[in-house]
């Protein structure tokens, strides 16, 4: 029998193959009994704080901190989180969700300045395997937002963590690693080649297979962390409920990536959703303002448990959505 803690960590280099993983669903394991999330990079913003085209969020869990994802300019999630009196130099570990800049933008330089303060400082970053792929744009330019910083952030004491299967990654608190998808939502970009590492050829269309979210197990349901959801919020969702057991979801929270979806796809997403009883939407990033809108009503939502997310949003497991005043 493969326990959970078995496959919490996995260092591993290469490319993806096709999962065949087990059922993890039970109803024994950790529910965790408080969660905040709190977005630190978005493309709105309240008050001071500094909007951009990528994604962050502080996690706050059974008093563990977590960094998922780190937006797109260097300073952005810095400044904002400066601007909210959020200190970040005891954070440990970080989640990469995938490798696009607009999520890896800030590793650097959140490292480099914590680490003055605690050595330990974001010093472990988490990722699905093959984050470090080659993929190539239009133009044939490698376009992996994590090469470029790669070694930087080795030379500065950071370990990669690369997870081939579900990671339990704190009590309660599971990492997907790369995610099965079973329906057909193509929830990326569709404007990069995967590079064959054997032959140096380009390969097939780069549906960014590390693509990998944060499922918490409350005693509300399970909440869901997603960057930009290029796996597809159903395929990640059903995922969730298999890993860790089949609830309803109390909360989506962060990128799904449904900007440019036409309107049956929301439909059609909508719809798989609502069989799963989702409870919260703070829909951010890539998620579109519209396609929040229009999840909103076909969920049976209303203001207050769905919104889009700006900087210094919050979902809390106590007491729900806290949109800000620019999102609320």
């Amino acid at each position: 029998m493969i326990s959970r803690r078995n496959v919490s960590k996995l260092f591993l280099l290469g490319g993806l193959s096709a999962l065949a993983l087990p059922s993890f669903a039970d109803d024994s394991g950790s529910k965790i009994k408080t969660l905040r999330i709190t977005i630190l990079s978005t493309q709105l913003a309240d008050r001071d704080y500094l909007a951009e085209w990528g994604f962050a969020a502080l996690v706050e869990v059974d008093g563990r901190r977590f960094l998922f994802d780190s937006g797109a300019h260097p300073d952005f999630v810095l400044k904002n989180a400066k601007a909210m009196k959020l200190d970040l130099s005891d954070i440990d570990e970080m989640v990469l969700s995938h490798n696009h800049n607009d999520h890896s933008g800030g590793i650097i330089a959140l490292r480099s300045h914590f680490m003055k303060i605690n050595p330990k400082a974001l010093s472990v970053t988490h990722a699905g395997i093959g984050i470090f792929g080659r993929r190539i744009d239009r133009q044939g330019r490698d376009d992996n937002g994590t090469l470029p910083i790669r070694a930087a952030y080795e030379k500065l004491g950071g370990k990669w963590v690369q997870h081939v299967k579900p990671a339990e990654l704190a009590p309660g608190v599971w990492m997907t690693g790369p995610v099965p998808r079973p329906n057909n939502e193509h929830n990326w970009s569709g404007y990069r080649q995967m590079i064959d590492e054997r032959t140096g050829l380009p390969g097939p269309e780069d549906n960014v297979p590390e693509d990998s979210a944060l499922i918490f197990d409350t005693p509300k349901g399970l909440v869901i962390l997603t960057g930009c959801g290029h796996a597809g919020i159903v395929n990640i969702a059903q995922y969730a409920r298999n890993i860790v057991r089949p609830a309803p979801i109390e909360a989506l929270v962060g990128g799904l990536h449904l900007f440019n979806a036409s309107d049956e796809t929301i439909a059609w997403t909508a719809d798989q959703l609502k069989a799963m009883e989702v409870h919260n939407l703070l829909g951010g990033h890539c998620t579109g303002i519209e396609a929040t809108y229009k999840l909103r009503a076909a969920l049976g939502l209303d203001r207050k448990t769905a919104t889009v997310a700006a900087v210094g949003s919050v979902y809390d497991l106590a007491d729900g959505l806290h949109p800000g005043d620019m999102a609320g």
